[in-house]
This record gives structure tokens, C-alpha cells and sequence, in this order.
């Protein structure tokens, strides 16, 4: 079973709809139980954070991720949540990857919409997928390079694409409008 976390995001349809193009089962769900019974849970989210951050603590949520064992994927907002302080709202993340997020400096367009190119693939996310394809972006606010980082960008500065630590995996672009990239990436993840 797959488990999309439930809370006031906005784009939770379109990646249960992605999974189903793809013959996957999910639900979408905010109890606890379920998420725990999971064999892939995925966060994903279009919202802003300190709003988002507050659902997660009145459902208990954000202290249940960070100890879930199985694979996880947070999706924009959600892997930007899974990191430490966020400069949206001025809220604290669950400080799963060690890296902040910050509002793109305004020297271009912001948001970042639209797509882009993905570099340096250093995960199992991308097994099959070609060096410096292009998927979805839609955000503005990014998290920098880091330790963690599996998957670099380029829009006005360096940032990372996606992060990954251990069971959890994170992406800042989104799979479900990424087209047949975006496809092979949601399917290597439930592979894992």
C-alpha cells in the first residue's frame, strides 16, 4: 500500500492520478496507523509553510516522518518541510535533511516555474533516467547544495533538485508534471 499524507496541500489528486497512470495503488490519508502500515509513503505539496507545518503538528505528523522506516518521498513542499529552518512563515521544518530553505533572491522571475534541467544524479530515484533531463518546477523558495544533495539545478543559483538521507528521499521539482521522466522516477521510487 502506498500512503500520499493528507493535509492542506494542493496537489496531493495529482499525484494519487499519477500513481494510478502507472496501474499503483494508493490512499490518502492523515492516520497515523495507516501511514505506519504503509510500504511507501509519499508528502507531497503546493502550499505555504508555516500553514502546513501547523496541520502536520495538530495531527501529530511531524513527529511521525521523521521516524518512519520505510521509503518516503517529499515532493516540493514537502521536501522543502522535511528540512531545518524555512524562511517561508519563519517556521522550523522536520529537520530530516540538514539544510535550509530560503525565498530565491529576486534577480529574475520568481517563482521558479516551468522546466528545467537536473544534473549530478547520484540516487536510485533516478536509475534509467539520462544526465541533465528536464522536469517541473513550480516554486520560490529552494533549498542549497548539501551533503545530501542527489540532484542539482540551476535557476538563478545553484540548488538541490533532490535530497536523500537513509529510507527518505525528497525532490523539489514535481514527478506528476514531469512527463515520462517524471513517470520513471515516481515508479523507481515504489521499486525500492
Amino acid at each position: 500500500m502506498i500512503a500520499l499524507i493528507k493535509y492542506n496541500g494542493g496537489n496531493v489528486s495529482s499525484v494519487q492520478n499519477a500513481l494510478a497512470r502507472l496501474n499503483i495503488e494508493s490512499i490518502v490519508t492523515d492516520d497515523p496507523e495507516l501511514i505506519l502500515k504503509a510500504d511507501k509513503v509519499i508528502f507531497p505539496g503546493v502550499g505555504e509553510a508555516s500553514s502546513t507545518m501547523k496541520v502536520l503538528k495538530e495531527k501529530g505528523l511531524d513527529l511521525l516522518i521523521p521516524d518512519l522506516k520505510q521509503p518516503v518521498l517529499g515532493i516540493c513542499l514537502g521536501m522543502q518541510l522535511m528540512c531545518g529552518d524555512n524562511e517561508e512563515g519563519n517556521v522550523r521544518g522536520m529537520g530530516i535533511f540538514d539544510v535550509d530553505v530560503k525565498r530565491f533572491p529576486p534577480e529574475d522571475l520568481v517563482p521558479h516555474m516551468g522546466w528545467n534541467t537536473i544534473s549530478n544524479l547520484k540516487s536510485p530515484l533516478f536509475s534509467g533516467i539520462e544526465e541533465n533531463s528536464d522536469v517541473y518546477f513550480v516554486h520560490s523558495y529552494y533549498c542549497g547544495l548539501a551533503d545530501a544533495t542527489v540532484a542539482g539545478c540551476r535557476y538563478i543559483l545553484p540548488f538541490s533538485a533532490s535530497l536523500q538521507r537513509d529510507n527518505f528521499f525528497a525532490v523539489q521539482f514535481h514527478p506528476e508534471k514531469s512527463g515520462t521522466v517524471g513517470s520513471k522516477i515516481l515508479n523507481n521510487f515504489i521499486k525500492l
